[in-house]
């Protein structure tokens, strides 16, 4: 995946939110519950983590995301973009100011050990911390990722 250069080296903060439906209007924010926050190292290994998702085709299941990032600038006060994840359709809808339309869709492979291992990612924020790391860290629990995970319909 590829991500607006710019908006890489100015994010301070990112909010991992779990999807609970399409947003109302194009261009608006994801709704759903923010489960996680990364900064630092934890920012440099997501985003490492996401560029090395490699590159899939279109599946179709309508376009249903599970999760979204949302990048932040160090005032907090601008989101420069955010990227919603589709691992039914291997599909990710990136929008913000900072998005040049180039970018803004872009399909994966959700079957990849990096897709894994970021879904693993995302459901740790969610809460289950079994076998998932946190981005640029290990885990207290010293859980590593074996690029085994599932992904299933509720993960989307």
């Amino acid at each position: 995946m590829k991500f607006p250069v710019e908006a890489v080296a100015d994010t301070a903060l990112i909010e991992v939110v779990r999807i609970s439906a399409l947003p109302a209007e194009q261009g608006a924010p994801y709704p759903g519950r923010t489960v996680a926050h990364w900064t630092g190292n934890e920012i440099t290994g997501a985003m490492n983590l996401i560029e090395s998702l490699p590159d899939g085709r279109r599946h179709r299941c309508g376009f249903s995301p599970g999760w979204s990032i949302r990048a932040y600038e160090l005032s907090l006060d601008l989101v420069l973009f955010e990227a919603a994840f589709c691992f039914s359709c291997h599909e990710i809808r990136m929008q913000g100011s900072a998005v040049p339309p180039a970018l803004a869709t872009q399909f994966f492979n959700a079957h990849s050990a990096p897709a894994q291992e970021l879904l693993a990612l995302f459901r740790a924020g969610a809460g289950d911390r079994a076998g998932a790391r946190s981005p640029g860290r290990q885990l207290s629990r010293g859980a590593v990722i074996g690029g085994r995970t599932t992904g299933t319909a509720r993960d989307r």
